[in-house]
């Protein structure tokens, strides 16, 4: 029996759900009790495994407090367009996949709650400064 890829919607609405439900600090058991689901099934949205229903996609939204295009932004069109007649560029895949690990969202959390924007720009900057040093590594 051979087994089906997830489609690349399901997987980015997956992490978009596990990167809003860590930035909260919820562990996927905290979300499956608000949603009426186990744990299990919470890590197959997550990983694209399961698909997620509109009404189940409604009620993470809620639980996430987020509203529902949170969960849809940046990621793959899926051949859909905007009224215009034209698909929004999705932004780049190294952002939701830095924002996808325990580092990125740690990082972004920290550096968030940093009020003093003079220091942020001097954090940007150092980061910049050793990014500057590294050997370029092909993505």
């Amino acid at each position: 029996m051979s087994t089906k890829a997830p489609n690349p919607v399901d997987k980015y609405v997956g992490s978009r759900v596990r990167m809003r439900r860590i930035m909260l600090g919820m562990s996927q058991e905290k979300l499956g009790e608000a949603l009426g689901l186990t744990f299990q099934q919470v890590q197959k949205y997550e990983k694209g495994t399961n698909r997620v229903g509109a009404s189940r996609i409604q009620q993470i939204s809620e639980v996430l407090q987020v509203p529902v295009s949170f969960l849809f932004e940046g990621g793959p069109s899926g051949g859909l367009a905007n009224g215009n007649g034209f698909s929004e560029a999705p932004s780049p895949s190294y952002v939701s996949d830095f924002l996808a690990t325990s580092e990125g969202l740690a990082l972004t959390r920290a550096f968030t709650k940093i009020t003093d924007a003079k220091l942020r720009r001097s954090i940007v900057d150092v980061v910049e400064q050793i990014a500057a040093r590294e050997p370029n590594e092909p993505r």
